[in-house]
């Protein structure tokens, strides 16, 4: 059987941690393991002047110079040139592009030609509404309303991965979530006994600011009456000095660490270790949460803001519990109380645990790609007298 290629397009890629390279990577090791289709990963690497072709994980990875940054996205103006190449080059016979950092993806949809292309949209409104981000955010209001609607018409396919992602709801529209490796993320001993390690696991860059750091930071200020309790920063980033001298500031710098970015089986042992994880995010850019469902999978309580597509995973009280987003004073009491309600945190991380094995599974999940995938590809593109452009 001939394999047909599929190429991923990510502007990231591991080992850069976050939610969409996780999940592009997923999908790209599903199809290494089909038996029909095979995956070629187009992504960008900083600065150099060639492309680099690696098999990473059992999966070709194509990594395309990007000659500047503009906050958290990579741009190289002859991506066009590089991205057409390469498309041509692997015989991809089908694009999936991943956004919502503008460019390589839109690239990916656009460049595709007769090719079909499934565009993954990752984020509600990435619009930041923090000080000093006037210019950044009157950009991202641009694009939003301007190319990215003209983006999508083109996309023969769009998968919103929740409900709060702007791909929701048009005619084309599929909604494909993350998930989670259950047979890796297993639960840990119960959270009633485990250490009072509150954990944050994500990016810690100036760009993210609206994942709500800063405000888990004042919120756990407020646990001085929990004085064993800890705080610990899984994740990397240019925001993580500014996030330490914030600590020093509030008197907590002797009980919060920050262990950079994790992987493999350390971010597991983190998760399956922690008493609490929380997800302090500000705004609608976080239109899943990874690190909830991870933390679910490991039995762990989680604690996240009622904004984005948080609500869509989280059911308060049921299999965790929501604050409002910003509020330190609402985001103490809620991690306090799974800290010292013994009860609660159990029967929370007990029902998170059921939530994840039943909804957010990957094997299920990729196997939807991978159906997509087989459906729009059907029948074969071009052929040997009228080849893909």
């Amino acid at each position: 059987m001939t394999r047909r290629t599929v190429a991923v397009v990510t502007p990231y890629y591991p080992p850069k941690v976050g939610g969409v390279e996780h999940y592009a990577a997923r999908i790209a090791r599903a199809l290494a393991d089909s038996p029909d289709l095979s995956p070629v990963v187009l992504t960008s690497r900083p600065g150099g002047l060639r492309s680099t072709v690696r098999v990473e994980d059992g999966v070709r990875v194509v990594r395309l110079p990007a000659l500047l940054r503009l906050s958290n996205t990579p741009l190289d103006p002859l991506w066009p040139l590089r991205l057409r190449w390469w498309l041509r080059r692997t015989g991809a016979e089908l694009v999936n592009a991943h956004a919502p950092v503008p460019g390589l993806g839109d690239l990916g949809v656009v460049l595709a030609g007769r090719r079909p292309s499934v565009l993954t949209y990752h984020a509600g409104s990435m619009h930041k509404g923090e000080p000093g981000t006037g210019a950044a955010d009157r950009l991202i209001g641009w694009y939003e309303r301007r190319l990215l609607p003209r983006v999508f018409r083109r996309a023969t396919r769009l998968v919103a991965v929740s409900p709060v992602s702007l791909a929701a709801g048009r005619p084309h529209a599929v909604q494909i979530t993350p998930g989670v490796d259950t047979r890796r993320f297993t639960p840990g001993a119960p959270a009633s006994t485990r250490a009072p390690v509150v954990l944050y696991a994500g990016r810690l860059d100036r760009s993210s600011a609206w994942k709500g750091v800063d405000v888990l930071l004042h919120a756990f200020a407020r646990l001085n009456d929990v004085p064993d309790a800890r705080l610990r920063l899984v994740g990397g980033g240019d925001a993580l000095p500014d996030l330490l001298a914030l600590a020093q500031r509030l008197g907590i710098a002797d009980r919060v660490t920050a262990e950079g970015e994790l992987t493999g089986a350390a971010l597991v042992a983190a998760m399956r270790e922690a008493a609490v994880l929380a997800l302090p995010s500000r705004t609608e850019a976080e239109s899943f949460g990874m690190a909830l469902v991870e933390a679910m999978a490991c039995g762990t309580p989680v604690v996240g803001s009622a904004v984005g597509g948080i609500p869509h995973v989280v059911t308060d009280r049921h299999d965790g519990l929501l604050v409002p987003a910003g509020d330190p004073v609402a985001l103490a009491g809620a991690v306090r109380e799974l800290l010292t309600d013994h009860a609660l945190a159990d029967r929370l991380g007990a029902a998170g645990r059921r939530r994840a094995e039943e909804r957010y599974d990957w094997d299920g999940l990729t196997g939807r790609y991978l159906e997509l995938f087989r459906a729009l590809l059907q029948p074969p593109c071009g052929g040997p007298e009228e080849p893909c452009s």
